[in-house]
């Protein structure tokens, strides 16, 4: 974890605790009369006595004489007599000319009224302390919001795609949180498992295509057995002779049965996927789609609200095949469209790429079956025939068509 949003909060906290501390001191320092100013006042006072007009003003006092009457003060409502100072606390002292005591000098001190700017700085104290916690918070939040929580979300919700077996969708990079360090790692894991995956199919694939010929290429020699034999059958007069050539007959037919399960089962090699359609609510599209348009290209979606009749596993990789499709081959701004009819909630889906040929649009939802224009792209030509297979599942459909410009896939949900 970077240690620098941790530095930047401490040296802040350091700064408010700093600033209340000052605050306080200079709170408890206002309390008191400062000596300097004192003894500064009061130098002032004895060298020019009678000439008030250089007498030293930083602090509020009044000047009497021996027999208590008043001879100077700063400013009005100060105590002018020694009763009233004793009672406010005020600092009296001795008033010495030439060494020959003239009178009194008091300097004003309201213990009432330092207390109360002492309990104001406290309270502004505390306050922009409070404040400067409350925004340190706030700060931190977004922090780990945007450093831990967020891109945890986003470490989630790759893995379960990956549990799930959806292996085309890339995890963004961003080195500049938490778990930086660990989504390259996490996208070369699913980048190796794809490639582990299309190996695996490939190898499958050949397999099945070397039964394929074999199958086709025993089809031949058989049949030409077969006739042959019925030939002999019906040409023959012994009976032991066509008795032999019925068992000839009958076995040839017995191969040709083995070889033609063979030949479609490497042909069609027809994955059974469980597929648990149920009734469900409308309001869960909207996140589902988001999920799967994780680049955010196809803006909001308004959804009717209705019942339907549909397996979310299989409904969410119908999306996640499509938008990873148009993200493939298209790249460009997408739209996502609703429209209830009276058997289905259509979701229509479209991009503004170059679309396919119209004679490859039948074919493209093939099994292994891909478009002219996706020689360059890696891929197994699957996503639309599983696609399809899913929607008949779950007695859905899947439209497909080219706009002007765009392409355009319409997902037909039963309505329940």
């Amino acid at each position: 974890m970077k240690k620098t949003p941790f530095i930047l909060l401490l040296i802040i906290t350091i700064i408010a605790e700093a600033a209340a501390c000052y605050l306080i001191l200079n709170g408890f320092r206002d309390i008191r009369t400062d000596p300097v100013k004192v003894n500064e006042c009061m130098y002032s006072v004895m060298q020019n006595y009678g000439d008030t007009s250089k007498y030293n003003k930083q602090l509020d006092y009044v000047i009497l004489d021996n027999e208590g009457k008043l001879v100077y003060k700063t400013r009005d409502g100060l105590s002018e007599s020694i009763n009233e100072a004793i009672q406010t606390r005020g600092l009296i002292l001795d008033l010495t000319v030439d060494g020959r005591t003239e009178g009194k000098v008091i300097f004003d001190y309201d213990l009432g009224e330092q207390i109360n700017g002492f309990k104001k700085n406290t309270v502004i104290c505390f306050v922009i302390i409070g404040v400067l916690q409350i925004a340190i918070m706030i700060l931190w939040y977004a922090y780990m919001r945007s450093s831990v929580i967020t891109p945890f979300k986003k470490l989630n919700s790759f893995a379960a795609r990956v549990a799930e077996g959806n292996l085309d969708i890339p995890l963004e990079m961003d080195k500049g949180h938490v778990f930086g360090a660990f989504t390259e790692s996490f996208d070369i894991m699913r980048s190796e498992l794809k490639k582990a995956r299309i190996a695996e199919k490939k190898a499958t694939d050949d397999k099945n295509e070397m039964v394929a010929k074999l199958s086709h290429d025993i089809k031949t020699p058989v049949a030409s057995i077969k006739s042959t034999s019925e030939v002999g059958m019906a040409i023959t007069k012994e009976e032991r002779t066509k008795e032999m050539f019925g068992v000839i007959n009958n076995k040839t037919d017995q191969i040709k049965s083995l070889v033609d399960n063979l030949f479609t089962s490497s042909v069609q090699d027809v994955t059974e996927i469980e597929v648990n359609p149920g009734a469900q609510p409308s309001d869960i599209l909207s996140n589902m789609i988001r999920i799967s348009d994780y680049l955010g290209r196809a803006g909001t979606l308004s959804i009717p609200e209705c019942s339907l009749y549909f397996d979310k596993l299989r409904l969410q990789q119908v999306f996640d095949n499509i938008f990873m499709n148009s993200y493939k081959y298209a790249d460009t701004d997408m739209k996502v469209a609703s429209e209830l009819t009276e058997d289905y909630l259509v979701i229509r889906i479209s991009d503004k790429g170059p679309g396919v040929k119209e004679e490859e649009l039948p074919l493209i939802r093939e099994k292994y079956k891909r478009g002219s224009n996706a020689s360059d792209k890696d891929g197994a030509g699957l996503g639309l025939y599983l696609t399809g297979y899913f929607m008949e599942k779950m007695e859905g459909k899947l439209g497909l068509r080219n706009l002007n410009p765009g392409f355009e896939v319409s997902v037909y949900i039963r309505l329940a």
